[in-house]
């Protein structure tokens, strides 16, 4: 069974979150997707967020839809940490731990049969600082990605991204720097899907921005996120 791990702050999940699952759901033939809010993402620990607690909840609105979609509390925080997640996002965090993905990917690994394959799930934007995440060849060895690409990527940046251990020689990639980042990019250690036209933009930013000014979410999130948002005053301060 194809398996898919799409992992984030989703604070708040959004319409492009869901059009790179469908896509990538039906390029590898994925049976299901856990969508895995992250409690402290290593690369945005200073950053304020919306508590986990709402953040899975609005997880768990988007996915109703599609029973494919499964919500994970593969990184939920421990008990003592939830019971005062619902602090606003301009608190102090007490949670210094940080979530890594290689152990999330361990971590579901290990509940799944040895006969499943198992896919990342990503945007471009995001993989072009995987050499800097925790143990990334480990990572790329684990699971297979499925790499949301966009206009302006060429397949050499996709293979330039890569650990250095991993990275093709320059004589290889260059060729490659006027081809656009579409189709597998298969390389010892590496197998990469490239995903095409799924890249929405939409940003946190313009989300919070429209939430804080009581404008319509909807062109941004699902009916159910955007009511959420409203009912529980998230992103009031702008």
């Amino acid at each position: 069974m194809n398996i898919g791990l799409f992992g984030g702050t989703f604070d708040p999940i959004h319409h492009g979150h869901l059009a790179l699952a469908r896509a990538a759901k039906q390029r590898c033939a994925l049976r299901r997707i856990y969508f895995v809010p992250a409690n402290v993402p290593p690369h945005k620990q200073r950053q304020p967020l919306s508590s986990y607690c709402d953040r899975y909840a609005m997880v768990v609105l988007a996915t109703l839809g599609d029973k494919a979609f499964i919500p994970s509390l593969l990184e939920a925080p421990n008990s003592e940490a939830l019971s005062s997640s619902f602090q606003k996002p301009s608190s102090p965090r007490t949670v210094s731990a940080a979530n890594y993905s290689i152990d999330t990917v361990r971590r579901l690994k290990g509940t799944l049969p040895k006969g499943d394959r198992l896919f990342f799930l990503i945007g471009i934007d995001a993989f072009r600082d995987i050499a800097s995440w925790r143990e990334p060849e480990a990572l790329l060895a684990e699971c297979e990605f499925i790499v949301a690409s966009r206009p302006g990527y060429s397949l050499a940046d996709v293979a330039n991204a890569l650990p250095e251990a991993l990275r093709p020689k320059a004589s290889v990639t260059k060729p490659f720097s006027k081809q656009p980042a579409r189709g597998e990019l298969v390389l010892p250690g590496v197998n990469i899907h490239l995903l095409e036209n799924v890249h929405h933009s939409v940003s946190a930013t313009a989300i919070r921005e429209s939430a804080a000014k009581a404008r319509s979410l909807t062109k941004f999130v699902s009916p159910a996120v955007a009511e959420y948002i409203r009912k529980m005053e998230l992103y009031q301060g702008g």
